[in-house]
């Protein structure tokens, strides 16, 4: 088995976090359409240095994967992945970081939306970690997953 490294997010990884983004295959988004949501690096960084926080995942030295998440909100915010990762066990490595850390902000109830395909891999990947539905709005599925016990 390849020894990734996951390790925590600094700013300085945050151009590489933009790389990965864009190259995803499921929920895929321009660098323009990312703006356009206010998703930008200058927003990024200043995100991490007051309510959001994240892991990222190398293999050798080339970032290949992240996830984020807010502590002001229980949101499990972003998870992206180059596609020749996927399926790997990254991902939910990846993810049980992110939901750690926002147990120990005190979150028993976290949420993140997603494509209200169910037929993505994304849906499954989230329902065989625990998540569940909770609503369909607005052209998002919002997925909660309650947290210890």
């Amino acid at each position: 088995m390849t020894a990734w490294l996951i390790r925590p997010i600094t700013p300085a990884d945050i151009p590489a976090l933009f790389v990965v983004r864009v190259a995803t295959h499921e929920n895929a988004m321009t660098l323009e359409e990312l703006a356009r949501l206010g998703i930008t690096p200058a927003t990024v960084a200043e995100m991490l240095g007051q309510t959001h926080a994240g892991w990222l995942c190398e293999d050798e030295g080339r970032v290949v994967g992240f996830a984020m998440g807010n502590r002001a909100t229980g949101e499990m915010w972003v998870i992206a992945l180059l596609p020749h990762y996927v399926g790997r066990g990254i991902g939910s490595r990846l993810l049980r970081a992110v939901e750690g850390w926002l147990a120990e902000h005190g979150w028993t109830r976290i949420w993140l939306t997603t494509d209200p395909d169910t037929s993505l891999r994304a849906y499954t990947f989230y329902r065989q970690h625990g998540w569940v539905d909770d609503r369909l709005e607005g052209g998002d599925r919002y997925m909660v997953k309650h947290l210890g016990a």
